[in-house]
């Protein structure tokens, strides 16, 4: 257990340090361009994101996410204690992991963002974004399968979205430590996990319908 759980705050902060400081660095080189700083964000979260899957996935299940956490309790993967201490190491990941990024470009450690993020629009976005990510993750056959899938699924998310696809409360509450590129209010925050949180619900919808019809088939 105690190995799951270094995995799961280690790959969750050097995830939080990736998006926050990738934000940062593209946009002090895009030189005020939002369209080439999302992209270098974008890559380098991608970039990211599949790396550690593949790297934390055989020892944890490389959730980095509360909501993967809750659903694979749900789907009775995960026991609640288990799911419970994902849940805090995951948290106290993200946060960590964004205030490194703060202090490796010689900003404040914490930082309440500025940055506002909210609106039907931001939190329908939030929404779309984690039911697509429920579905993909546990559609995925293999943790290499789910690497790619739930990276490419982010990345995709970054520029559909309005929102550019937070879709993780643990990583919300750490993009609020960082007034960057990527951060988010704090007052925003509740906005944006409650949406998460129905986005999680219905990705288990459709879990339940696709499974049903596979099974059917």
């Amino acid at each position: 257990m105690s190995r799951k759980l270094l995995a799961e705050a280690l790959g969750a902060l050097l995830l939080a340090a990736c998006v926050v400081g990738s934000g940062i660095m593209a946009e002090r080189l895009a030189a005020g361009n939002g369209a080439v700083a999302l992209l270098a964000n974008t890559l380098a979260t991608v970039a990211g994101l599949a790396t550690l899957i593949c790297l934390f996935g055989p020892i944890s299940g490389a959730h980095f996410n509360p909501l993967v956490s809750a659903v694979a309790f749900l789907q009775r993967q995960m026991d609640g204690r288990t799911t419970a201490l994902y849940v805090v190491a995951q948290m106290a990941g993200c946060c960590a992991g964004a205030m490194l990024a703060n202090v490796m470009f010689e900003l404040p450690a914490i930082q309440a963002s500025t940055h506002v993020r909210s609106g039907a629009a931001q939190w329908l976005s939030e929404l779309v974004a984690t039911a697509g990510l429920i579905l993909i993750a546990f559609r995925a056959p293999s943790i290499d399968a789910a690497a790619w899938r739930v990276a490419a699924w982010i990345g995709a998310a970054y520029w559909f979205t309005a929102s550019t696809s937070f879709a993780n409360p643990a990583i919300t509450i750490g993009r609020s430590l960082s007034d960057t590129f990527t951060g988010i209010r704090p007052v925003d925050v509740a906005g944006f996990i409650g949406a998460q949180i129905a986005g999680a619900i219905v990705g288990i919808v459709l879990l339940r319908i696709f499974k049903t019809r596979v099974a059917a088939t």
